[in-house]
């Protein structure tokens, strides 16, 4: 069950990326800091090429469609799911386009970009509360040792299928330099002046 480790790893950086934007929206708000464009944008990036490309297809196709096979009382719960996997990628969008308009607008723009990202972050958060309360527990109990292998065996093959290239390398890469350019308490990079 190396998926599980897996997902609930990839839930936390999501988690850690979640977290360091709603906190730059704060700062932002409370004029501790200037908006970042760069940083707020790489954490955009992040979030629509790693989690919505790559982890959602595959919790749908391999994890949740054996869950439904074994289990199917689990249905509701994860055509739920999945329509939120749906609902997360037009949210997503909605984020990148405010933040272009909050970028090129300027500050006039910004409460709805906040209120985007504010949003985006408690929906994503439930979600994946959903996800590791719910769905783990019924996987662990009526998935079987041929089932979690397939399922193993797709997570731990995160290859980028447009670009061919090991994916999981380059989003680590991506979320170093996410870490890089944040400023302390969530990065590394330089204080806001």
């Amino acid at each position: 069950m190396q998926a599980i480790r897996i997902i609930r790893d990839e839930h936390q950086s999501l988690a850690a990326v979640l977290h360091g934007l709603l906190y730059l929206v704060r700062e932002i708000r409370a004029r501790r800091m200037q908006p970042e464009f760069a940083l707020l944008g790489a954490m955009i990036y992040y979030i629509d090429t790693f989690p919505e490309r790559l982890h959602h297809p595959k919790e749908d196709e391999w994890l949740f469609r054996l869950l439904e096979l074994r289990h199917p009382p689990a249905k509701e719960l994860l055509l739920r799911l999945k329509s939120e996997h749906r609902a997360g990628a037009t949210k997503l969008k909605q984020l990148e386009q405010s933040l272009v308009r909050f970028q090129q607008g300027g500050p006039g723009e910004f409460a709805v970009f906040a209120a985007a990202v504010e949003s985006y972050v408690a929906f994503e958060r439930g979600h994946m509360r959903s996800e590791e309360t719910e769905v783990m527990p019924l996987a662990q109990k009526y998935l079987t040792a041929d089932d979690w292998a397939a399922i193993d065996a797709a997570f731990l093959d995160h290859e980028d299928p447009l670009l061919g290239t090991d994916a999981r390398k380059e989003f680590t890469g991506l979320f170093r330099r996410i870490v890089s350019l944040a400023p302390p308490p969530i990065g590394v990079g330089p204080a806001p002046a």
